[in-house]
């Protein structure tokens, strides 16, 4: 792709949040004799794909329930090998049984399995959330730090969710590499490793360290509504024109848009407590038929 692709774009990707112009495949994304892509070119189709996802998605945030930086920390954890609605779903009688660290660090071992066995490996989790409630209660005075060494030390703890605590409760600039993000940032051809440390090293260098914590939920974002693992919706893509995987899902318009997931499908959200500039309807409790 040339240095020019971004400025070609331009009236492609503001054409609607439907993206119509995208049906019509980039030659610069695309063309097997184009000359490869400079760094420089790259990392301005990279800022331009962040302020265009901006723009779609403004209301990003992080999607699980949270009232505290406890709650964040705790649900994150959960949030491994399954989805944010299911943490979600099971999070409110969590809370209500353990609201604080010292709580949930005495709590008894099968019951607090039982309560997050709707997330799965719970017998993992269980021991995870016990340890960490257990060091944030006798080495952080019940208190979640906010510094990444410290986190990274509390029992199933590592840089993801470090990053996602630090981001989102303290303000703290980071990158979240999870299985959506690095698998769009693989498809903008912004890095090509598979390792999330190495991922989010080569995507920090990119960007300001202000653009971290916001072009990670844009991304996530993304990645859950539009550009899909399996079957991306191409054709209802509005940074197609940005994108050198364009074509790998469905480009008909009309097909595309029926792959739309959550808000942007018509369906319900992964929260059940959304923020309230957030477009979609909340998602349902636990138990209660789903629609996304």
């Amino acid at each position: 792709m040339g240095e020019q692709a971004p400025a070609e774009a331009s009236e492609a990707v503001r054409s609607g949040p439907q993206g119509k112009a995208s049906a019509k495949k980039p030659k610069s994304a695309t063309a097997g004799t184009a000359r490869p892509e400079s760094r420089l070119a790259m990392i301005r189709r990279a800022r331009r794909i962040n302020r265009e996802l901006a723009e779609v998605y403004p209301y990003a945030h992080p999607e699980l329930d949270f009232r505290n930086p406890f709650e964040l920390l705790v649900a994150t954890v959960l949030s491994a090998q399954t989805t944010d609605l299911r943490v979600n779903q099971t999070t409110p009688a969590l809370f209500a049984a353990y609201p604080t660290p010292e709580d949930m660090a005495a709590a008894v071992p099968e019951e607090l399995e039982e309560l997050i066995r709707p997330t799965g490996f719970f017998r993992m989790k269980a021991k995870s959330l016990l340890g960490l409630s257990q060091a944030l209660r006798d080495r952080f005075d019940g208190e979640v730090p906010g510094r990444l060494d410290d986190l990274v030390t509390l029992p199933g703890v590592g840089r993801k969710t470090a990053n996602v605590v630090l981001g989102n409760v303290f303000g703290v600039p980071g990158i979240t590499v999870d299985t959506h993000f690095g698998r769009l940032v693989r498809r903008f051809k912004w890095t090509e490793q598979e390792d999330p440390e190495k991922v989010e090293a080569e995507i920090c260098a990119i960007f300001p360290k202000s653009e971290w914590t916001m072009l990670s939920h844009r991304v996530v974002f993304h990645g859950r509504r539009i550009c899909h693992a399996r079957k991306p919706a191409c054709g209802a893509c509005p940074i197609a024109p940005l994108c050198p995987a364009y074509g790998e899902g469905e480009t008909d318009p009309e097909k595309a848009k029926k792959l739309l997931k959550y808000e942007k499908g018509g369906y319900p959200g992964q929260r059940l407590s959304p923020p309230p500039d957030y477009p979609g309807r909340p998602a349902a409790p636990l138990g209660a038929r789903t629609e996304a």
